[in-house]
């Protein structure tokens, strides 16, 4: 038997507007052009320059008096909206200056008879619960690994196999091994490597390009394709790698011994048992030492540095401007993330017209709903934009109070232990929101630009009972290895009781944690002649 039950649930979403927020906070600076770029294409109502003073407040008083005379007696355009409330991520962001943004309930009761006069502006076609209508934004939803993943810069330069299929160009090679050459280059990793077996690749040839190649006619072009520039590339490993890169070098003395320890060696160059090698190959102290420090200056990813590498060259575009003057720390936003933004003053002109016009025929309400639209969504997008600044000013200017003594002074010994929740504590926002400024943001101090994440860390008990930053500890950590003598570097154990001496209390573990997180290799592997 059917039962109809009537259920009351109180459910929390994400508005368009809060979306776009989210979206527009924790994208960097150089997004945030091509992003306002993207928006200016897609929206005429929405323009650069100064906005002017009141006007768009004045047409929205026109819009509640004017309009709801002439077409707008419809309860879906009555604007009160109380279950679709921001939530604390957009309301830490907003200011008493900037316009409140009203949303149409959507509920219609079954006795409007107004509503089913066509000629009437039903503001129901283009606003719901879940979307507007012509106002989209890339990847609606929050998105769990969209949150958090770092933001990339568009790379410019040309690509590594770009370079490489110039270079075959000119190599004079047949038709048959132009295509085996095409073949080899589509397979270089970003490193600069062949990591695929030949046999592999004479498999592809022949079922995607029927072309018929045994593997050592494919070896015969690889060799040519590794005289190119840069050296080393096309190497199948890093014993290869360093190899070709040596086969270009003036065949001296120390040349000659640097191949020879790669060549007959290698296992033991890996784990830097020089006594072995010595010992093997016969070397005096000065012969190894010169061909050690000239295997240490060869290039081991030869794809992934220079102007033709595969690597992204990322400029670095600071979001904040700090500067120190007199004992006053003086904080600005980089003013490319204060565009100036305004509404269309034609199409307000336009949306006013129409709302007086006396004629309200079909094509008139296709006008009216689309300028409506379009307005709306400038209008959100200008205020999006100033929540943003003011959200990154406060969120800002609380880890500049909070971190003082380094900002003044630039000495990493000075930075406080902080974490997310504290500077949202300062700022009354959520966890979330601090993340999101923080996250591919950076500054400009006097002492260098530092991204944001670098001043967040953890503390560690000393024995004066107060804690120390680990961003402390690392800095005193790589100091004591700096100072270290090569041909005898400390370990692990050892830097934890210097470290225990200083007052720090870590633990051998916390001491190899930090190391890895410094890159820094072990003991043995830090060890010079």
């Amino acid at each position: 038997m059917q039962r109809l039950d009537m259920k009351q649930l109180l459910s929390q979403k994400l508005s368009p507007q809060q979306i776009q927020f989210i979206k527009l906070l924790q994208i960097p600076t150089a997004e945030l052009e091509a992003r306002i770029k993207e928006e200016l294409e897609v929206n005429p109502a929405l323009e650069e320059g100064d906005e002017p003073d009141d006007e768009f407040e004045d047409q929205d008083r026109d819009d509640s008096s004017d309009s709801d005379e002439d077409f707008d007696n419809d309860p879906d355009s009555e604007f009160d909206n109380p279950d679709n409330t921001l939530d604390e991520d957009f309301d830490g962001g907003q200011s008493e200056e900037q316009p409140e943004i009203e949303l149409p309930t959507k509920e219609e009761p079954a006795d409007s008879k107004e509503s089913s006069d066509n000629d009437d502006l039903d503001l129901s076609d283009y606003l719901n619960d879940d979307e507007i209508a012509g106002y989209k934004m890339q990847g609606d939803g929050p998105g769990e690994d969209e949150d958090d993943r770092e933001m990339p810069l568009a790379d410019t330069s040309g690509s590594l196999m770009d370079n490489l299929l110039d270079q075959l160009g000119f190599a004079n090679l047949d038709e048959k091994q132009e295509a085996i050459g095409r073949q080899l280059i589509g397979s270089i990793d970003g490193d600069g490597y062949i990591r695929r077996d030949l046999s592999a690749i004479a498999n592809d040839l022949a079922f995607s390009q029927n072309i018929e190649a045994s593997v050592p006619e494919i070896e015969a072009v690889l060799h040519v394709i590794q005289s190119f520039d840069p050296p080393g590339i096309g190497a199948r490993d890093l014993q290869e790698c360093l190899l070709l890169q040596l086969e270009r070098r003036p065949q001296d003395e120390a040349t000659e011994h640097a191949e020879q320890i790669l060549n007959e060696t290698f296992d033991e160059f890996t784990k830097k048992h020089y006594p072995r090698i010595q010992q093997k190959l016969d070397l005096e102290d000065d012969e190894l030492k010169e061909a050690i420090a000239l295997i240490l200056k060869l290039n081991p990813k030869p794809g992934g540095t220079g102007p033709v590498g595969m690597g992204k060259v990322q400029y670095i575009i600071p979001d904040f401007i700090l500067t120190h003057d007199n004992g006053q720390f003086n904080l600005t936003l980089n003013s490319r993330n204060a565009p100036d933004l305004r509404v269309s003053p034609a199409y307000t002109d336009m949306f006013r017209a129409y709302d007086k016009a006396s004629k309200k025929d079909k094509k008139m309400k296709e006008a009216v709903t689309f300028v409506k639209q379009k307005l709306d969504s400038a209008k959100w997008f200008i205020d999006a934009i100033r929540q943003r600044q003011n959200t990154l000013l406060r969120t800002m200017d609380a880890i500049v109070r909070y971190q003082s003594e380094f900002f003044a002074e630039g000495d990493e010994s000075k930075l406080r232990p902080m974490i997310l929740k504290d500077i949202a504590q300062e700022i009354g926002m959520d966890i979330s929101t601090v993340s999101r400024v923080a996250n591919s943001k950076s500054v400009q101090t006097e002492f260098g630009i530092y991204p944001l994440k670098y001043f967040f860390s953890e503390g560690i008990a000393t024995d004066s009972g107060e804690d120390a930053s680990s961003r402390e500890v690392k800095h005193i950590l790589k100091e004591i290895i700096e100072g270290e003598q090569k041909n005898k570097p400390l370990s692990d154990d050892k830097l934890e009781k210097m470290l225990n001496a200083r007052g720090y209390n870590i633990a051998r573990r916390t001491v190899a944690k930090y190391r890895e997180q410094l890159n820094i290799p072990v003991a043995r592997l830090r060890k010079e002649l």
